[in-house]
């Protein structure tokens, strides 16, 4: 998976439990090559200020591993080494392997990319026509209209329950599709776990069957596995958690097209000869070249040429900048699962790659870092004379605005929320920007359409699309200390109409305004527990005028359906949202997961002994900590595969059994406390001041 939306979570946790870490100095950097030196130094930035506790690189140079490395640091803050061969979760880097998995079928003849999905997967459908459309290639490019990704149980600890990946089609048979197919390419986890199925399909073995027998034997991969394999697994990099001691169980992405293998910064760049052609009797040249191709051009996308988005077949970006200052051509895939994250560049042309994972962090950071590394080392051997140094930037100077500019003014949306725009005095106001990277600020009108902001670094502007909506287009410059700059150009919002609702209507919605909403039916074992504010809590917030909810469009008393239809990033991972009422209780369905009403959610029970059961239909037990049981110790008799989590009012998690092993938490005042496990087992509960 890779997510900005994803990157909010990742990043916030990975930056709450940054460790002091000794550096190694200068004079242990000056007898390596320079790449080498690059490599040392933003590992130990990554240790240092991004939350990583393990990184593991390696450059692969006309097929031979010309770099290779890693740092570590332990709870308490010592660096140790990391061998070549621990392995990570390479998350969203996965997809370059399904989908190679099916160009060898397209050069075996099996498959045609362009012919609809159906032909090789009868059994796909969706509650909109428009599905038979769909084609292979749609799938790879980002295209499909597909809502995004269905996350219940796909990251669970020491779990590989494959039921995500079990259920897709049953769940895509009840979603209508956000755009036309091939009207515009937006990131969906969805469309690879799709490719998963189509390479069972044709191929009649199981997909980890296909990975071992056209990928991993031939190609000697004897560290990259997915959940499903066998193999010792204490060789996986220790993932952590802030406010949990120790190492967590291990991570496992059970989406394996998605983003479920494991492997090792070596290994990664040895399947990329795969992908950048120099390995074509495992896949054809033809196939390595049309992974290259420039998707994302087919469809809606920003005027930006440069840019750290550009889909290909696969790829994230066919364009990464900054390589196109070089003269060269750089291909990049990044992958974040909920603990582990990775970045692939490679140079087709320069038969070159670099791969560079970590425990905690995020892919941005990882692509920012590799990217560095690899024009350090294309420096050091000659390929290009220097590295150019990032562009420097000034506070805007402000001119009037033009008063065509004004009607841009109004509601703008993004998956998720609203945002009243306005501009006043050619000033707009923004709060902050992909995930919290950009500070909230002042934009100013500083000519040709834009708005730049107080520091310099990002434009804002209103592009009018082909397809009849108005989007807010951000162009920044991102700065990350001690790394450096990544440029990305995307839309941010999409102008939204108004939409006046009834009296009755409207006044059930207003019941709803800024009540959360608990979901039920996540397994006790997940790792959104970690970070339940990100999907498994969900508050209900209406825009101003009462005709939107959570950024999508109201219809009736129960119906809010997707309006947002933003190309590039931020239109990814939409939603519908759907209330129904049972027994007297109001239940929320979203993205195939069930959530309960917080007035249905009791108070914990604050004498010295209780117990809780889980019901029939296995669903878990939120409760609210009240006056009589906060600042009390909770301890828990939990029964076999059962657990419990913790957190406060504002969703700090204060202890999760599962990940931590422990059977007694302190109740916060105002905490919500969630109990999981099989149908009918038994909590037993004591309650100590």
């Amino acid at each position: 998976m890779n997510t900005l939306k994803k990157l909010g979570v990742a990043t916030i946790a990975a930056l709450m439990f940054a460790l002091p870490v000794v550096g190694v100095g200068a004079a242990d950097h000056k007898d390596v090559g320079l790449a080498e030196r690059k490599a040392r130094e933003a590992a130990e930035v990554l240790v240092r200020d991004y939350g990583v506790n393990s990184v593991q690189y390696a450059i692969r140079d006309q097929g031979k591993v010309v770099l290779s490395g890693g740092l570590g640091v332990t709870e308490d803050g010592k660096q140790e080494a990391v061998s070549k061969d621990t392995m990570f979760g390479i998350g969203s880097v996965s997809k370059v392997y399904s989908t190679a998995a099916v160009l060898m079928l397209v050069d075996a003849g099996k498959v045609d990319l362009d012919r609809p999905l159906t032909d090789y997967i009868p059994d796909f459908q969706m509650a909109d026509e428009r599905y038979k459309q769909i084609t292979t290639r749609m799938l790879m490019n980002h295209s499909a209209g597909l809502y995004g990704s269905h996350y219940k149980n796909s990251m669970l600890l020491a779990d590989n329950d494959s039921q995500n990946y079990d259920t897709l089609l049953e769940n895509l048979r009840n979603e209508r599709l956000k755009s036309d197919p091939g009207e515009y390419s937006v990131y969906a986890n969805d469309g690879f776990q799709l490719l998963q199925l189509l390479v069972e399909r044709v191929s009649g073995l199981s997909y980890n069957e296909y990975l071992d027998r056209y990928m991993s034997t031939p190609l000697g991969l004897t560290y990259t596995k997915t959940p499903l394999d066998t193999f010792n697994r204490t060789s996986l990099s220790p993932v952590r958690f802030p406010g949990i001691a120790g190492d967590l169980p291990d991570e496992n992405a059970n989406i394996l097209g998605t983003g479920g293998i494991y492997s090792t910064a070596e290994e990664v760049t040895l399947f990329s000869e795969v992908l950048i052609g120099k390995r074509p009797e495992l896949m054809s040249t033809e196939s390595a070249l049309a992974m290259q191709a420039k998707e994302y051009r087919k469809g809606i996308w920003v005027e930006d040429e440069t840019n750290t988005y550009g889909y290909g077949l696969g790829w994230d970006s066919v364009d990464l900048s900054p390589f196109d200052q070089y003269g060269i051509k750089a291909v990049t895939k990044g992958g974040d699962t909920i603990l582990y994250h990775a970045a692939l560049v490679a140079l087709p042309e320069e038969g070159m790659s670099i791969a560079l994972l970590t425990s905690g962090g995020s892919s941005i950071f990882n692509t920012l870092s590799a990217s560095n590394i690899m024009l350090a080392y294309l420096q050091e051997t000659g390929r290009i004379a220097e590295v150019l140094p990032p562009p420097t930037f000034e506070a805007p100077v402000q001119v009037d605005v033009p008063s065509e500019l004004l009607e841009f003014s109004g509601l703008y949306g993004t998956v998720g929320s609203t945002l009243e725009v306005t501009i006043e005095d050619g000033v707009i106001a923004m709060p902050s920007l992909l995930s919290n990277m950009i500070p909230e600020q002042n934009y100013v009108y500083t000519g040709d359409g834009e708005f730049t902001s107080e520091d310099g670094y990002t434009l804002i502007s209103f592009d009018e699309q082909t397809n009849g909506h108005t989007y807010m287009r951000t162009r920044t410059n991102l700065e990350l200390p001690g790394l450096g700059q990544t440029l990305m150009a995307y839309y941010e919002y999409q102008k939204l109409g108004e939409n006046v609702l009834s009296p009755e209507v409207s006044k059930v919605w207003q019941q709803r305004e800024g009540k959360t909403y608990y979901a039920v039916d996540e397994k006790i074992n997940s790792l959104f527990y970690l970070v339940p504010s990100s999907i498994l809590w969900k508050p209900i917030v209406l825009d101003e005028e009462g005709g939107y909810a959570n950024g999508t469009q109201i219809k009736d008393a129960n119906h809010a359906v997707n309006i947002a239809e933003i190309p590039v990033m931020n239109g990814r991972d939409v939603f519908d949202l759907s209330f129904q009422q049972r027994d007297g209780v109001e239940y929320l369905m979203e993205d195939a997961r069930t959530y309960v009403s917080e007035a249905a959610v009791s108070t914990i029970y604050g004498g010295p002994s209780s117990r809780v059961t889980i019901p029939e239909s296995g669903y878990v037990r939120w409760f609210k900590v009240g006056s009589e049981a906060a600042g009390k110790t909770m301890s828990v008799q939990l029964p076999a595969g059962g657990g419990f989590a913790v957190y406060t009012a504002e969703g700090a998690l204060v202890e999760f059994s599962v990940a931590s092993g422990n059977s007694a938490a302190l109740l916060p005042e105002n905490g919500i406390v969630v109990f999981g496990g099989q149908a009918g087992d038994l909590f037993q509960i004591k309650l100590t001041n």
